[in-house]
C-alpha cells in the first residue's frame, strides 16, 4: 500500500506515528479524530520550520518531539514497556548535508529521545550512545529530564499484560497493538533532507533489545543526493535487509523513482514476513509512504500549507 505526493523544488515534510495501527472495527471516530488531531500538530510544528526558511533537521527534530510529546504514540510519553515493566527508548537523527547522524538506545529519562540523539551528533565525536553513557551526555548539557510517572500511560500497561498473557498460553501476539514508532523526514528550501525517528520498541521486548530506529541505513537515513528515510515496523526486519540505504540506493544505482524503491522494498520485507511501512522524501521533493500492514499513523505537508493525514488504506483528510 502506497500513498505519494510531489513537490519539485519546494519544502516538504513527511510523518509518521507508528505503523500496526488499531484495526478498524476497534478505532472509533474519537481516537480517529485523536491521532489525526496529534499528526496534525506534529506537521504543523515542523512545517513552522520550513516555512521560516529554517533547515529540514531543524523540522523533522520538531515534529518527532511533538510526537514523543503525545501519549498516543510509541515514543517519549507513550513509549511501551519491556517484559520486564520498564520503558527503554531509542531514536535517531540524520542530516542529509554531511550524512552527520546521532543516535540513541535504552534510554530512559528524557523528555524528548530525539533531542538526545541530536546531542549525540552535535556535541559528540560518536554516532550512537547507549544507556547510562547517553543519559551522562544528556545530563551534561542539561537536556530536560521526567519522572516515570510522566512516561506511564495505563493504554501501554494494558498492553504489556495482553502480551505476557499472549506468551504465557503461546499464543500469537496481536501484532497491531506490539509495534509503533514515530518519525519525520523533510526537505528544506535550500534542498537539504532529513530524517528523524523515535521509539519505545515493542512491547513486552527483552530487556536490551534494540531495534532498526537507532541503526543508520536500517530505520533511518538521510542523504541529498537521494532521499531521507524514516522506517517503522518490525524492526529484525528493517535491520536485517538494511532498508533505509536499500531505497536511497536503488535510486543511486538503478535509476528508480522514489515510489517505486520504496514500494518494492516494503514489498519485499512483507513477503518475508516484516510488516511496516516508512516516510521517505527525495531531493525534488517527492514524497513516499509505502505500508505492507492493517495501517500506518501518517501525512505530510508541503509548501502551500495543506495538510493531509491517513490511518488506513484510505483517502487522505485535508486540513
Amino acid at each position: 500500500m502506497s500513498n505519494s505526493g510531489s513537490n519539485p523544488g519546494g519544502f516538504g515534510l513527511a510523518v509518521h506515528g507508528g505503523a500496526g495501527t488499531l484495526r478498524r472495527a476497534d478505532m472509533d471516530e474519537d481516537q480517529a479524530a485523536a491521532y489525526h488531531a496529534g499528526l496534525r500538530q506534529a506537521l504543523a510544528a515542523g512545517r513552522e520550520v520550513l516555512a521560516d526558511g529554517g533547515p529540514a533537521l531543524d523540522a523533522a527534530t520538531a515534529a518527532v518531539a511533538a510526537l514523543e510529546d503525545d501519549p498516543l504514540f510509541n515514543a517519549g510519553r507513550g513509549a511501551v514497556f519491556t517484559a520486564a515493566g520498564k520503558q527503554e527508548m531509542d531514536a535517531a537523527v540524520m542530516d542529509g548535508r554531511d550524512r552527520r547522524a546521532g543516535a540513541v538506545a535504552g534510554i530512559f529519562g528524557p523528555r524528548n529521545p530525539i533531542h538526545a540523539a541530536r546531542l549525540v551528533m552535535e556535541r559528540t565525536a560518536h554516532v550512537l550512545l547507549i544507556g547510562d553513557g547517553a543519559l551522562a551526555v544528556c545530563r551534561e548539557h542539561g537536556l530536560r529530564f521526567e519522572h516515570a510517572d510522566y512516561f506511564y500511560t495505563q493504554q501501554r500497561w494494558q498492553a504489556l499484560q495482553q502480551i505476557l498473557a499472549a506468551d504465557a498460553e503461546n499464543l500469537p501476539p496481536d501484532e497491531s497493538r506490539r509495534h509503533g514508532t514515530v518519525g519525520a523526514v523533510a526537505r528544506d528550501r535550500f534542498g537539504n533532507l532529513a530524517a528523524a525517528t523515535s521509539t519505545g520498541g515493542m512491547t513486552g521486548k527483552l530487556p536490551g533489545r534494540v531495534g532498526d530506529t537507532p541503526i543508520v541505513g536500517a530505520g533511518t537515513y538521510a542523504d541529498n543526493e537521494t532521499c531521507a528515510v524514516s522506517a517503522t515496523g518490525h524492526g529484525e526486519f528493517f535491520i536485517r535487509y538494511g532498508v533505509a540505504h536499500e531505497i536511497a540506493a536503488r535510486l543511486r544505482h538503478a535509476g528508480q523513482s522514489l515510489a517505486e524503491a520504496a514500494g518494492a522494498v516494503i514489498d519485499e520485507i512483507g513477503a518475508r514476513g516484516g510488516s511496516g511501512g516508512l516516510l521517505a522524501i527525495d531531493r525534488s521533493g517527492a514524497i513516499a509512504l509505502p505500508f505492507n500492514c492493517s495501517g500506518m499513523y501518517r501525512g505530510y505537508v508541503e509548501a502551500d500549507g495543506v495538510v493531509f493525514t491517513a490511518i488506513y488504506d484510505e483517502p487522505y483528510r485535508r486540513a
